[in-house]
């Protein structure tokens, strides 16, 4: 569909950030479908140029995927801040459980997110590619903890089992409109911990 199929929009606000533009764009995808929109579908229904587009995103298909980057690197903060008493699963399933957070006013939001970057066929070789660096994140401590080479075995084998884990977790969120993620999340970890034999899980205080 070009943009000519879009209404022209006038006097709507330009978007100014990252969050806003990727809230338009998942209205254009609910109406004509991912791949039935384009780039500059997005600019037009966001009242700016294409050039402006792509200071936010590098292509349509990072759309669903926001600042994934940014909280990629937040997740890598939180575990080289872990104490080192930790049980590596416990550190490992509460920095899943805190880089999935969402605020209450994000979730429809993320829910679209998940939708598209699961459903949409034409996303998942884009998606290969960021499930490897998230992997990749969860490998790196995993062999700092253990001493194993970061491409050995058990770092890649933990950071296959965490990713296909948080996956199923996500799919079974997507199905309960009042699901909870973060519950989802720490009983799924749990579950897969105790298969490790990683001991008792690490308690936390709600809030902390």
């Amino acid at each position: 569909m070009s943009t000519t199929g879009i209404p022209a929009q006038l006097g709507r606000r330009r978007i100014t950030s990252r969050a806003e533009l990727e809230h338009v764009a998942f209205e254009l995808f609910d109406r004509q479908g991912f791949e039935g929109t384009t780039i500059d579908d997005i600019a037009v229904a966001a009242g700016i140029g294409r050039r402006t587009f792509f200071r936010y995103f590098p292509s349509k298909n990072d759309v669903p995927w926001g600042n994934f980057e940014d909280e990629l690197d937040r997740m890598r903060g939180w575990l080289a801040a872990c104490p080192p008493q930790w049980p590596l699963m416990d550190a490992i399933r509460l920095a899943i459980v805190d880089f999935n957070k969402v605020p209450p006013e994000d979730e429809r939001w993320h829910r679209r997110r998940m939708q598209l970057i699961l459903g949409v066929p034409v996303l998942q070789a884009h998606s290969t590619l960021r499930y490897a660096e998230w992997r990749q994140v969860i490998a790196d401590f995993v062999a700092e903890r253990t001493g194993h080479p970061c491409d050995g075995l058990l770092p890649q084998t933990v950071a296959y089992a965490m990713l296909g884990v948080a996956i199923a977790a996500y799919e079974q969120w997507l199905q309960d409109d009042h699901g909870n993620l973060s519950e989802l999340l720490d009983t799924a970890m749990r579950d897969l911990a105790a298969a490790f034999g990683d001991g008792l899980p690490l308690r936390v205080e709600p809030g902390r």
